[in-house]
This record gives structure tokens, C-alpha cells and sequence, in this order.
């Protein structure tokens, strides 16, 4: 089996410089949780100042979410939907 990721970066030009994401399901993942963690610590700090709990509350509501989001990702790496050219599927 062919890993696509693998054989299909995708790749950035950023001025002279190129950003290549290899295994991009991955990458997506890792910068999911990064954002859950921030989330969280803003979420953590703001609740130290009673007036700014909603915003805490809506920091915690924002990064649940994203928990959701999480094995989104990790389902959508594993499970490709494909178009398979017509003389495969015309028989």
C-alpha cells in the first residue's frame, strides 16, 4: 500500500524560501493540540481575575471543541475517498 502523505508533500513558497509538510494529517494534529493548549492556558490564566471569566469560559468552551475536532483528523489520515477512473467501474 502506497503512503500518499509520503509521495505527495505539500509544499509552500514562502518569497525564496519553500515549506515541504510531509505527513500533513500529522502536522494538522500537532498544531490542533498546540492551539488546545493555548487555549487552555488563556482559559487557566483569565479565570485568576473574576471579570474575565466569561472569556475564560469561552477559552474552555473554544478548546473543547477543538477536542472534537481531534480524532476528526486522525479518522480523515486513515480513510481516503477516491475516484476511480471510468473503465474500472463501468463493468
Amino acid at each position: 500500500m502506497v503512503d500518499r502523505e509520503m509521495d505527495n508533500p505539500l509544499t509552500l513558497h514562502i518569497g525564496r524560501e519553500e515549506l515541504v509538510i510531509r505527513r500533513r494529517y500529522e502536522t494538522l494534529s500537532i498544531v490542533n493540540d498546540f492551539f488546545i493548549a493555548i487555549w487552555f492556558l488563556i482559559g487557566s490564566v483569565l479565570f485568576l481575575y473574576p471579570s474575565l471569566e466569561k472569556a475564560a469560559v469561552w477559552m474552555f468552551i473554544v478548546g473543547s471543541f477543538q477536542f472534537l475536532i481531534r480524532p476528526a483528523i486522525r479518522l480523515t489520515s486513515h480513510v481516503h475517498l477516491q475516484r476511480l477512473p471510468a473503465s474500472q467501474w463501468d463493468h
